[in-house]
């Protein structure tokens, strides 16, 4: 069966990762989200194996950080990740970053590519990853659209 969202395991904020300011640097809150996605593409049949045995894998094409509330040392923390939607070489994925406390710390929206290594170029999933894929976005599938999905950059004008 598989979870919907899938849930990351907990995950502890580290001491360097921790800026001048006092919390948590904006560029480790991706690192929280890809070691949440890296476990739900293993589900998927698409981890490290994936990339030594078959020369396939995944690129990151775009991502979309909201950075909602601070995280400091000494915080932990779970990722979500909410498969939106796929065709035969890309997943649009969602994810949530929620403190052990139950708040919202971040969001990520990606845009994900599959790779054939030999190019490296853009290529259709296996069929038996495929079959992964979209056994996960069906099970998905009944969650919301969340609200912060979709989101884009701009500065509103009165």
């Amino acid at each position: 069966m598989i979870a919907a969202p899938f849930v990351s395991k907990v995950m502890d904020i580290q001491k360097d990762w921790i800026d001048y300011n006092g919390h948590l640097n904006m560029a480790y809150y991706n690192v929280l989200f890809d070691k949440c996605s890296d476990d739900a593409f293993e589900l998927l049949g698409m981890g490290p194996a994936y990339a030594k045995e078959r020369k396939l894998t995944v690129y990151t094409a775009e991502a979309h950080i909201c950075y909602v509330r601070e995280l400091h040392l000494g915080d932990a923390v779970r990722a979500t990740f909410h498969l939106l939607d796929h065709d035969e070489k890309r997943l649009r994925s969602y994810q949530e970053l929620h403190h052990i406390d139950g708040w919202l710390a971040a969001t990520s929206e990606t845009l994900t590519l599959h790779i054939d290594m030999s190019g490296p170029k853009v290529a259709p999933f296996p069929p038996d990853v495929f079959d992964k894929v979209k056994a996960m976005r069906a099970a998905h599938e009944s969650l919301p659209m969340p609200a912060r999905a979709g989101r884009s950059i701009g500065i509103k004008r009165k």
